[in-house]
């Protein structure tokens, strides 16, 4: 159970962490650079890595001159060489630069913040390399958690989360080990269309669905927001992070979101972490633990919210987190082709191919179709990856040629 590792080896840092961010033009990873930003005794910037935003890549490494970048398009390659030869930065690009970049000795920490089956590798080999690794790529642990945690310990690396959800878990665990955990409610704040019915999910846009309530978010988890599979990914992750069944885990859609999440242990008692909603917050836990640093944030007052509901969530409108809970129930490589497939659907979606109705019919005939492993190991989940990509195009084309 990887939380039970980080309670009994906390590694104390006493000299300034340097930080290796995977995916760091992203909304998290341009998150953290502001955090650490704000810390310049307590952080420092390593290595810095992007798929295809060059710009923001550039300027990111001219502020906080890391050691290293990595601009994963190839084609890009001269441009970031160029701008940043002049500073002494080491520029490197490829999918396989990612892997190799966790791996420097200088790094303590990865902020792994790339999206989707992207991370797993590199995640992977910071791990293998001894590196602590806040995650906010919970995909990583949606494929392959039982894989990645087993590492961890026989690493004694920590797994820091960075999802507001499972830090606020993680945070509500402090001081508990030794008592056992009754269940874990995390929290949903139901996303756009929280009250909607399947009639009114058929006439949905993109624009629509871009727009959440709560959070500022990437495009491909703000849409997960929407269906609610974000939401099942997040059960999935806190799986294997807390080291829990997935009958312990419970899942409440709170609108306001400011419970980020709870957890009830055996005495029946519950904790609940609380805050405005805000990404630096648990970015900035994940990456000082075990220490909490004084911030300048906005603070929450029970005054502004007078009022805090809660909801079941509507599974039947919303199948995306049944699903989720049916890939955790199945095992093996199921999660691994759930997320495969949702990755391809809402692609899909954003590029209008199929309406948002259809992203749950799509991944649930994925699940059906694709090849079911129930031991996999990090061949077959690389292989299952991309069998179920294949499957869920076929599955779009057959749509398309029928609507």
């Amino acid at each position: 159970m990887a939380f039970r590792l980080i309670q009994k080896n906390i590694l104390a840092f006493n000299l300034k962490k340097n930080i290796a961010i995977l995916g760091s033009t992203g909304s998290i990873g341009t998150q953290a650079l502001e955090v650490i930003s704000a810390y310049p005794d307590e952080f420092s910037i390593e290595v810095l890595t992007a798929m295809n935003n060059a710009e923001l890549l550039i300027a990111q490494a001219k502020q906080f001159i890391p050691n290293t970048v990595v601009i994963g398009n190839d084609a890009l390659y001269q441009k970031v060489f160029d701008a940043l030869d002049p500073l002494d930065i080491k520029v490197f690009a490829g999918q396989d630069s990612f892997n190799q970049v966790v791996e420097m000795e200088s790094i303590h920490m990865v902020l792994t913040s790339m999206v989707g089956y992207a991370g797993l590798e590199p995640t992977l080999r910071a791990i293998e390399a001894g590196k602590h690794i806040a995650l906010a790529n919970k995909e990583t642990l949606v494929i392959a958690g039982e894989l990645i945690t087993q590492k961890a310990i026989e690493k004694k690396v920590g797994l820091f989360p960075v999802d507001s959800e499972h830090s606020a878990i993680f945070q509500c665990l402090a001081g508990e080990y030794l008592n056992p955990v009754e269940k874990i409610i995390l929290t949903a704040s139901g996303g756009p269309f929280r009250g909607k019915n399947s009639e009114h999910l058929k006439t949905i846009t993109k624009a629509d669905a871009l727009r959440h309530p709560n959070w500022e978010m990437g495009n491909k988890i703000t849409i997960d927001s929407a269906t609610l599979m974000n939401k099942g990914l997040e059960v999935i992750e806190a799986r294997w992070l807390f080291g829990v069944k997935p009958e312990q885990i419970e899942v409440i859609v709170h609108p306001q979101s400011i419970i980020h999440s709870m957890v009830q242990f055996m005495d029946g008692s519950i904790k609940a972490q609380m805050g405005l909603p805000d990404m630096k917050l648990p970015i900035l836990y994940a990456l000082a633990y075990p220490k909490r640093l004084s911030t300048s944030f906005k603070r929450f007052s029970f005054m502004d919210y007078p009022q805090l509901s809660f909801e079941q969530p509507d599974i039947d409108t919303f199948k995306c987190l049944s699903l989720a809970y049916e890939a955790m129930r199945i095992g093996g490589n199921m999660p691994c082709i759930l997320n495969a497939s949702n990755e391809i659907a809402v692609d899909a979606f954003l590029k209008d191919k199929i309406n948002f109705i259809q992203i749950p019919q799509v991944i649930e005939q994925s699940m059906q179709k694709a090849s079911f492993i129930k031991k996999p190991s990090l061949a077959d989940y690389i292989a299952s990856n991309q069998e179920t990509r294949i499957i869920t195009l076929e599955i779009i084309q057959q749509i398309k040629k029928t609507t």
